[in-house]
């Protein structure tokens, strides 16, 4: 069957990388992220993923008793650089071709960002795992996952949640919560809908790439959500 997407864009958050452990990673649950990516990557599925740094370090807590928030911003770029290596190693485990590269210089760990060459690693089949953030401070790794997709002319933007979409309120503290199929994005930010930061979301917007909101613990839903199937909240222009 024909995937919809050709070029992606995966964003996963870093507390999906924990599992049920509350804290860092849960060796089980990596391994169960790529081994669905590896499936769509070797059906010639061009992946890019950005991976977030909560299952590590939340500045907020800190910057509540303060922290700088410029240095727990970079603090936080150092966590998703962690969870970037620990999901190259879960790759090519799966015999997959993978490359890192960071917004912020680390030679000894992974590549820099360059824009071209994370295009040529991703013509050549490898998953590219951007790392880092935007590698400045007060933006999230969603506009730095909205940014990476602009760069390398994603089709989509596919974002990871534990839940099965957006909702017009928590699905957790209220279960008659409203599953939206499909919403566009100035309805996202008129109705503090919290998807994404405003940044993220007026970004992809004014570049035209739609996102879809699933749920990671679902499995195969990474592979349904590029094949076009119906799954979790479409957000589109």
């Amino acid at each position: 069957m024909p995937f919809r997407y050709q070029t992606v864009l995966l964003k996963i958050s870093g507390e999906a990388l924990q599992g049920q452990t509350g804290f860092g990673l849960d060796p089980d649950t990596v391994d169960d992220i790529a081994s669905q990516i590896a499936e769509v990557s070797r059906e010639g599925v061009r992946l890019g993923l950005v991976i977030g740094g909560g299952n590590i370090f939340r500045g907020q807590a800190l910057a509540d008793r303060g922290l700088n928030r410029v240095t727990g911003d970079h603090m936080g770029m150092l966590a998703t650089v962690i969870n970037a290596l620990a999901m190259q190693d879960a790759l090519e485990r799966q015999g997959l071709e993978t490359r890192v590269q960071s917004a912020i210089r680390m030679v000894e760990f992974c590549e820099p960002f360059i824009r071209r060459r994370a295009i040529r690693h991703l013509e050549k089949g490898r998953v590219v795992i951007f790392a880092a953030g935007t590698g400045n401070p007060y933006l999230t790794t969603d506009t730095a996952a909205v940014l990476r997709a602009s760069e390398i002319g994603a089709d989509i933007i596919l974002k990871a949640t534990k839940v099965d979409g957006i909702y017009d309120c928590d699905p957790v503290k209220n279960k008659d919560a409203k599953l939206y199929e499909q919403i566009n994005y100035m309805d996202v930010i008129k109705l503090k809908l919290r998807v994404m930061d405003t940044t993220a979301i007026s970004l992809a917007m004014e570049n035209r790439i739609p996102t879809i909101v699933f749920n990671l613990q679902t499995k195969g839903n990474i592979k349904k959500t590029i094949l076009g199937e119906p799954v979790g909240t479409l957000v589109t222009e």
